[in-house]
């Protein structure tokens, strides 16, 4: 029994050690932009916002001309309409959200601290629609991108501001555990590309800087000729490692679209945007 608590004793120091050695989210934010501003000494802070288009002119000359005449455009008219219609119950989206919906992008996702999980702007958008009697739309393109591309167009310019509370540690951790562990066959990380690779080439691709990810979703890309959520792009980056892709809305993806929207704290949210 003595032989038994000392073990006991002796594995609680270690927790306890662990614990304390254990970086905070504010620590983690310093280090992650930290990184970026050393791989990347010519860029500016703020242009993280745009992607692969902050470090490599030639791919930006190219997006700046489709910027003219935004591919997205369309998809912004439908979300302000979809958003504005009544739902069976005379109410909109509008009653449901902080400042009827318009601004708050940047807020998201957040910690429910009563919910106890993550909750995104697609999540909220869904649960909105079953609050109001309504089915819940699908979650990776079509009318949900729609909905979230004009709640994003009506927050471009607003800093990114998420939240970490005591209880939403564990989610937080839970979301950097998956942007740092390899996965699929071709055993790789989010970071891999996107932190320690940021700036090569895949091919005739160049990786783009994960600080600044989150910033121009729900995001139109030429691959997919249409509109899609960063969910959709986290399912599909998954595949391209050769690995069995989560579902949308899962802890996995929740948890890791609160830690990299974290990462990007005090960029503008410029959504939704043009990307290959």
């Amino acid at each position: 029994m003595k032989k038994l608590l000392t073990i006991v004793a002796t594995l609680g120091m270690i927790s306890a050690a662990s614990v304390a050695v254990q970086a905070s989210p504010q620590q983690d934010l310093k280090e992650f932009r930290a990184y970026y501003k050393e791989r990347f000494p010519d860029v500016p802070f703020n242009d993280y916002v745009n992607g692969v288009y902050a470090i490599d002119q030639a791919s930006r000359e190219q997006w700046e001309s489709i910027e003219e005449f935004p591919p997205y455009e369309l998809n912004i008219d439908n979300g302000k309409k979809l958003f504005n219609t009544p739902f069976k119950n005379g109410k909109t989206y509008a009653s449901c959200f902080p400042n009827h919906g318009m601004g708050i992008k940047q807020n998201y996702p957040y910690y429910d601290t009563k919910a106890g999980k993550v909750v995104t702007l697609e999540g909220a958008i869904n649960s909105c629609r079953k609050a109001n009697g309504e089915k819940p739309l699908k979650w990776k393109k079509g009318p949900i991108a729609d909905i979230s591309a004009y709640m994003a167009y009506t927050s471009r310019g607003k800093k990114i501001n998420i939240k970490v509370p005591t209880e939403g540690v564990a989610a937080y951790e839970h979301g950097k555990e998956h942007f740092y562990a390899k996965r699929g066959q071709l055993n790789m990380s989010c970071a891999d590309c996107h932190q320690y690779n940021a700036g090569n080439r895949v091919r005739a691709d160049i990786l783009s800087p994960a600080l600044g990810h989150p910033t121009h979703f729900p995001v139109y890309r030429s691959k997919w000729g249409g509109l899609g959520t960063i969910q959709r792009r986290y399912g599909g980056c998954n595949k391209q490692v050769r690995a069995k892709p989560y579902k949308a809305q899962s802890a996995e993806y929740s948890d890791l679209e609160y830690f990299e929207t974290y990462m990007s704290n005090g960029l503008e949210s410029n959504g939704p945007g043009a990307r290959k």
